[in-house]
């Protein structure tokens, strides 16, 4: 590697806005995050999936087959 060309890679702290902190290594000293593993929804288990206008059930209507006419 060439030297005095590359960035100075240092210690780090990444701040998220629910008041995490992570210690890590970078060319960056400090950065600050909105979301992180902590406060996620989908890492903390408290993401949800919530079919308010009942989705499913309309396009279950819409596309389902019609049974045949009896004679």
């Amino acid at each position: 590697m060439k030297k005095e060309i590359h960035p100075k890679y240092n210690d780090a702290t990444i701040s998220c806005a629910c008041g995490h902190v992570l210690k890590t290594r970078s060319t960056v000293k400090s950065m600050n995050i909105n979301t992180c593993a902590a406060c996620h929804p989908y890492f903390t288990g408290q993401a949800k999936f919530i079919d308010t206008e009942g989705r499913v059930d309309r396009f279950n209507k819409r596309y389902a087959r019609k049974a045949a006419a009896k004679k």
